[in-house]
């Protein structure tokens, strides 16, 4: 398959700029793979389509404010959006940085009297290295105070609006393992309340760590699908949640997995055998057409961007001509897209 088969046309103005005022009160496309069609319903009515021993997966990684805006020595503005972490002994970060033609190494970026960092090394690809100087001992305290909800470049907010409402929003609301510089979408729109109702129709409820990382939304840059590769990105799964999960498929019970990044931890994490096996890891795994899914039954997730990897990732476990079909028809309908649109029941 080539990366053009999963392009499409999207009005700009179907692109989420805000979260509804109501987590729960989005739109749900849901599609059928069994006999290739979809019909439009609310989010509110998923326990409609979940059965009693369906095991509903959580990733309840917890976005810290990644994107810090700076200035050198000479009063030059600079975006520095955090990556990853490389060292956490020496405060070395991975990060994308802009405009790079006012960086250079050993050039110093501060972000206020008491955190700054330096530029330790140049990738290529936008990407750079960068050292903080003055790192107290919990970093990600320093970046609650100078940094932004690092939202998706499709959402755009001046830089005098305030990202309070962002900081709850483009969270879900059980996350709690700090590590991730995008949010798992597909949790945004579960409420507490949401959630109980749920397990009082004896759906079970359990959560896996993977935090959402660059190669989640890096550009594919081959054409041939066969060539795309993901970065790897780091996830727990907990020894409770394994025999959970395993327990569940031995007797043949659906496990319907919130959101891509969750698929894809739970697809790299099912062994050779057919069991879960728990503990942390890094998963490495690329889904592509001719993947054959062995761990996930069901499938709940946003809108994704064309010619994207998770767009890639859905319509491999759903079928191209079915997803696109399906995206067609939820542009027509004037669905929201994105980070804070609207869902994707998939079973």
């Amino acid at each position: 398959m080539q990366l053009s088969d999963l392009d499409y046309v999207l009005p700009p103005e179907l692109i989420a700029q805000v979260p509804l005022e109501r987590r729960d009160a989005s739109r749900m496309l849901v599609v059928d793979r069994s006999r290739s069609e979809f019909e439009d319903h609310m989010f509110s009515e998923l326990p409609g389509f979940l059965r009693s021993g369906d095991v509903l997966v959580l990733n309840n990684t917890k976005v810290f404010p990644a994107r810090l805006i700076g200035k050198t020595e000479t009063g030059a503005a600079v975006e520095v959006f955090l990556i990853s972490e490389v060292d956490g002994r020496t405060g070395t970060w991975r990060a994308l940085a802009r405009p790079l033609k006012r960086l250079r190494l050993g050039k110093r970026i501060f972000f206020n009297e008491a955190a700054a960092c330096e530029v330790i090394d140049i990738t290529g690809e936008g990407q750079v290295q960068v050292q903080f100087k003055n790192k107290s001992e919990d970093f990600y305290e320093v970046l609650e105070a100078i940094g932004k909800t690092p939202l998706p470049p499709y959402i755009f907010r001046d830089n005098d609006q305030s990202s309070s409402n962002d900081r709850e929003r483009y969270q879900t609301v059980y996350a709690s393992s700090t590590g991730a510089i995008a949010a798992p979408t597909a949790g945004l729109h579960f409420t507490p309340t949401f959630l109980d109702s749920l397990r009082d129709q004896d759906v079970l409820i359990t959560e896996i760590t993977l935090h959402v990382g660059y190669g989640t939304f890096e550009p594919v840059r081959v054409k041939d699908l066969a060539e795309h590769r993901v970065l790897p990105e780091n996830y727990r799964i907990s020894q409770e949640t394994a025999e959970l999960l395993n327990e569940a498929k031995g007797v043949a019970r659906r496990i319907v997995a919130v959101g891509t990044t969750t698929s894809r931890a739970l697809e790299h994490s099912i062994s050779a055998n057919g069991k879960f096996v728990s503990g942390s890891a890094i998963a490495d795994l690329t889904v592509t057409p001719g993947y054959q899914f062995s761990a996930v039954n069901a499938l709940l997730t946003n809108f994704h961007l064309p010619k994207s990897s998770l767009l890639i990732l859905v319509s491999t476990f759903a079928g191209r001509e079915l997803i696109m079909r399906a995206y067609e028809h939820a542009v027509a309908e004037r669905y929201r897209f994105y980070s804070y649109g609207d869902c994707m029941f998939i079973a």
